[in-house]
């Protein structure tokens, strides 16, 4: 189970990293049931860590996908991780094994900035972006209108500045008209940012033991009044 020492928490949930990553991001996110009518979809994520997410949502898009389309994966990460943690992470899923595999080849042993993967698949391609640094400031400098974003940074409570208002503002900015989020985070303080920063926002059961997620979509009609 990997753990930061840096931010006092893990990576993923202890009872099940890869059921918390479908139910919180997939199923958040109305996925893979949104990808079944796009030729072009954009993902973005806070938080690459280990990479489970990506993975499970490469396997999301490998079955549900058009012929032809393409999925663009952005995601942004602090401290990039080594391959060889990487691999010993993910290697609690065999049924992985194909796609770690894939992955680990474009995998630098010790990552010291941005990633570019570019990956063949059973529907179409997938271009996996991973931009090293602060989320503030690489957010700032990039250019794409996600369709759906993963807000999976540490705990609020030991990572605020990755649930920041400004940084929710960014991803609003960068978000496509009818774009979504999902995170495992129900946090007052966080669902008011993302408020303050155009989402609707609306609860739903969490994963295994935690009581409640944050689920929503980008309005129309600009910033939404707190609860």
């Amino acid at each position: 189970m990997p753990y930061s020492e840096e931010f006092g928490d893990f990576y993923y949930s202890r009872a099940d990293g890869r059921s918390e990553s479908r139910h919180v991001f997939l199923a958040g996110n109305r996925l893979p049931d949104r990808f079944l009518a796009s030729r072009h979809f954009v993902i973005a994520e806070l938080g690459f860590g280990t990479g489970l997410n990506f993975l499970e949502t490469w396997s999301a898009w490998e079955a549900a996908a058009t012929e032809d389309a393409h999925l663009e994966f952005h995601s942004f990460e602090l401290r990039l991780l080594d391959r060889a943690d990487m691999q010993r992470a993910l290697a609690a899923w065999p049924d992985l094994g194909g796609k770690t595999a894939r992955l680990m080849q474009a995998w630098p042993d010790h990552p010291d900035g941005d990633i570019s993967v570019s990956l063949e698949s059973g529907k179409g391609s997938i271009t996996l972006l991973v931009h090293a640094g602060q989320a503030l400031e690489q957010l700032a400098k990039a250019e794409f209108a996600a369709d759906a974003w993963f807000l999976d940074g540490f705990s609020p409570a030991r990572n605020p500045d990755m649930w920041s208002a400004e940084l929710m503002r960014n991803v609003a900015e960068r978000t496509a008209e009818g774009g979504t989020f999902a995170t495992y985070s129900a946090a007052g303080w966080v669902r008011r940012n993302l408020q303050a920063a155009g989402f609707v926002v609306s609860k739903h059961p969490g994963h295994a033991n935690k009581r409640d997620m944050s689920a929503g979509l980008l309005a129309s009609s600009g910033p939404v009044s707190p609860e």
